[in-house]
């Protein structure tokens, strides 16, 4: 099969003079969502703690932080001491020895850490990638709006009945859109969700030969579905919409309901953040015909380049951020209803947390749900709920990504982007020897 290496060098980014490491300076690459921000904030505290050490911040949005620290790692350009990875890969990346293993302290208490979130995390036994925080996806949604609709949400709803909630909740002439989903092409990015919402329509990626799935009736059904219904109750432009946007969509009450990622929650419950939080209520993901894949597995971890000439300076990091005393902290400046979650059992456990955090027991559900080995309504060979765990998903999620998105702004029909989407997968898969 074809190496991620050589995925990695067809990208176009230039890592020229990227290895040249500055003693006590860890550099770190990181996604621009709200906890990572805050671990920005509050790294003064290891930095005091550490004399001599010092943290330089390399902050991207989620496609191009992927591009680069693909390229970074599979090229050793040497650009990163810690980077910030995902559960797709952590463990293909360790295998491949491109990882350093991660050893904590007993303090750490590294068997806190959710089973989901470490297993995600590790190859043959060995933890590559520290949490920093977890997540499934979930349904948030305005319950003042479904009230004023005489509508309620099941805990377990059908696609069939979101779309009923979200007409409900539409006034396009007030600004007021009944639902949000991301748009923005990428594999992580729109087909994350996109995904799930085709896994309850009883889709998959590949059948049991490792032939794209595609072209069947199941994605056609559930694409179809999702354009209609952003067509007819989402914002314009939500073609290029992903998880910040829609945040702040959301906070500012522009939308009725949001199915995303869990972590996102603690934003749009949090007074400080959004116009909207008191009114704000969770359930779980919808399904159409199975809840199999229904809601996704992921976390945010940091993880550490193999051969970088900082390493123990930077397992101290990956220490501090990751650990008890590091939630600990952030409760301490902005309350437990803010902390990183998704991580640790410990914090589900702890009634200040209970009591702050109204998203506690739908998010935990959700994560506890999502099963990474049985994600499809049909046996598939793959492991992985809104992911393919093969080195070939990266860029085939990419290029599948953008014909969704073109189909979503009305270039192209759902149609002609599925075809276009089963003849790039079946090439990568072709060209990477799986038949």
């Amino acid at each position: 099969m074809k190496s991620l290496r050589n995925t990695a060098l067809g990208l176009t980014l230039c890592v020229s003079g990227a290895s040249m490491a500055v003693a006590g300076e860890l550099t770190i690459a990181t996604v621009n969502n709200g906890h990572m921000i805050e671990m920005q904030k509050l790294t003064p505290d290891f930095e005091a703690s550490n004399p001599g050490v010092t943290v330089k911040w390399v902050t991207l949005d989620e496609g191009t932080l992927r591009s680069r620290v693909t390229t970074d790692i599979a090229t050793k350009g040497g650009q990163f001491d810690i980077m910030t990875i995902g559960m797709y890969e952590a463990p293909i990346w360790g295998a491949k020895g491109w990882l350093e293993g991660l050893e904590f302290s007993a303090e750490y208490d590294v068997d806190d850490i959710l089973p989901a979130m470490r297993g995600g995390l590790s190859h043959d036994g060995t933890l590559y990638a520290a949490p920093f925080y977890g997540e499934s996806s979930m349904i948030m949604y305005r319950k003042d709006l479904l009230d004023a609709a005489g509508m309620t949400m099941p805990d377990n709803p059908s696609w069939g009945h979101v779309a009923d909630a979200a007409a409900a909740m539409t006034d396009k002439a007030a600004g007021q859109y009944g639902i949000c989903l991301r748009g923005k092409p990428g594999w992580g990015d729109n087909m994350a969700f996109l995904t799930t919402m085709a896994n309850s329509f009883g889709a998959q990626w590949f059948n049991q030969d490792w032939t794209p799935a595609l072209d069947s009736a199941a994605w056609n059904h559930a694409v179809n579905f999702y354009v209609d219904l952003l067509n007819n109750y989402g914002p314009p432009g939500s073609s290029g919409n992903s998880f910040n946007e829609i945040l702040a969509l959301i906070n500012a009450g522009k939308c009725g309901m949001w199915i995303d990622a869990t972590i996102a929650a603690s934003f749009v419950s949090n007074p400080a953040q959004s116009q909207v939080a008191d009114v704000i209520a969770f359930a779980q993901a919808p399904q159409a015909v199975t809840t199999r894949g229904s809601n996704w597995l992921w976390a945010w971890a940091l993880a550490i380049p193999a051969g970088t000439k900082q390493a123990d300076d930077a397992k101290k990091f990956l220490e501090w951020a990751t650990s008890k005393s590091y939630i600990e902290l952030v409760a301490k400046t902005n309350g437990w209803g803010a902390v990183p979650t998704g991580t640790r059992t410990s914090t589900y456990e702890n009634p200040k947390f209970q009591a702050a955090a109204v998203f506690a027991d739908a998010e935990l559900k959700a994560i506890l749900s999502a099963d990474p080995n049985n994600s499809t309504q049909n046996p598939s060979p793959y492991t992985g709920v809104q992911f393919a765990a093969i080195p070939e998903f990266q860029a085939i999620g990419t290029a599948v990504g953008q014909q969704m998105t073109a189909a979503l702004a009305g270039d192209i029909s759902v149609e002609e982007a599925l075809a276009n989407a089963q003849t790039a997968a079946d090439r990568e898969m072709r060209k990477a020897g799986y038949y």
